[in-house]
């Protein structure tokens, strides 16, 4: 990869990681620019990506041109390191030359990435009131940093002195609102955005479900399909032995399909080979593979699912937005550190669906997660979509205004 083209040039500009295939990452800025209506943006990564092809936009790097207004649209953005951020924006087989060099060599690794990414930010999707024209307006919308308390004191002390400078910050879980308050941040919690995502394009989804890959899932189960995902982080033999086992009992047990579907293609995200593993090992005919990568018919999949199962944030964000059952899947080497998906799940859904689980505990919190009344997942949907307007109403008005208040975290 080569170093980045100059930067956006634009008033406003959306940043975040929609420089790279991940779902969450390519529907932030469709979600901003629908809640936000009177606005034009630019969109902004750490590198020029043009990711239309599957749904994203065309990304510019954040360079040396200084915008009124920079909005951090959402994510895992404040604990993000410089290495992760590079070896993610590469293709598979640079990502596993890089892996295979650098990994061992954290220095050289911190010098790589820096040249990769054209920045010396320790954290590189977390960028402070220096990138602002003077008097600008810095929001951090919903970011998330679970793995916080394990990052290096320089890292923590970096995004701390960006967030202190904000206008406005909201953490998108308790457990980073925490973190934070550890470090003398008292910020708000607000949900995902992607909680909007039925509100802002039920019709465009609605027309998703009818045509082409998602209609073709349909029509291969007609009795209804989970929407299954996970990620190369379930690759070991006795891991798939598990997920075979459990599957195919909720197979047995619901009459329900299984459509794998990917949720990123960036490296250390999802592996289609390990789906047609999967497939090939479960009970005849009944698992598609779902060959899209459009964010659009990701979204249209999940839709018209009877429920998402993954190890993915925003498939389980979806899924919720829809009122449909979900459950999230815990990574087997996961241990005793913190994640996004439950961290997500604990702070804002109710006790009665499904959290994390191991996957030997799948087929249990699948037949758990249908048992929900209908009504209790609509009426948290609802109450969510609140959370989030009610928070987004409170920064919105500072871009109005066309000036921020320097040092602006009460």
């Amino acid at each position: 990869m080569k170093n980045p083209q100059p930067g956006v040039s634009a008033p406003s500009v959306l940043f975040g990681a929609f420089d790279r295939h991940n779902f969450g990452d390519l529907l932030f800025p469709h979600l901003m620019t629908a809640l936000l209506p009177e606005r034009a943006f630019a969109f902004a990564g750490l590198v020029e990506r043009d990711l239309r092809a599957f749904g994203g936009h065309r990304v510019r790097a954040l360079g040396a041109e200084r915008p009124l207004q920079l909005i951090h649209a959402g994510g895992e953005l404040l604990t993000c390191t410089a290495w992760q951020a590079a070896v993610m924006l590469l293709d598979p087989a640079e990502a596993a030359a890089a892996i295979a060099r650098y990994d061992a060599d954290p220095v050289a690794a911190a010098v790589w990435a820096a040249d990769q990414l054209g920045t010396s930010r320790l954290a590189p999707y977390v960028a402070g009131r220096e990138a602002l024209a003077t008097g600008g307006t810095l929001i951090f919308n919903a970011v998330g940093g679970v793995e916080w308390p394990h990052l290096p004191l320089a890292h923590r002390e970096a995004v701390r002195i960006a967030l202190e400078q904000a206008d406005w910050a909201s953490a998108r879980d308790r457990l980073t609102q925490a973190a934070l308050r550890a470090e003398g941040l008292d910020v708000p919690l607000c949900p995902d955005p992607a909680v909007m995502v039925a509100a802002c394009f039920g019709e465009r989804i609605a027309a998703q479900q009818r045509q082409g890959n998602v209609q073709a899932m349909q029509d291969a189960f007609p009795q209804g399909y989970l929407a299954l995902q996970f990620s190369a982080d379930f690759c070991d033999d006795a891991t798939l032995d598990a997920l075979v086992r459990e599957l195919s009992r909720v197979v047995a047990a619901t009459g329900l399909g299984l459509v794998c579907y990917r949720a990123g293609a960036a490296p250390w995200h999802d592996d289609a080979g390990l789906y047609d593993i999967l497939r090939h090992r479960l009970p005849h005919g009944t698992a598609r593979l779902f060959p899209s990568l459009n964010l659009w018919d990701t979204c249209a999949l999940i839709a018209a699912s009877r429920g998402a199962v993954g190890s993915s944030l925003h498939g389980r964000i979806v899924a919720l937005a829809y009122g449909l059952p979900r459950v999230s899947l815990i990574p087997p080497q996961q241990g005793d550190r913190p994640l996004k998906t439950i961290a997500f799940a604990e702070t804002w859904e109710p006790d009665s669906v499904p959290g994390g689980v191991g996957v030997d505990e799948i087929g249990r919190a699948v037949m758990r997660a249908l048992a929900v009344p209908a009504a209790v997942l609509q009426d948290n949907a609802a109450h969510l979509r609140e959370r989030y307007l009610h928070s987004q109403t409170q920064w919105a008005g500072l871009l109005k205004s066309g000036s921020g208040r320097p040092g602006g975290l009460a």
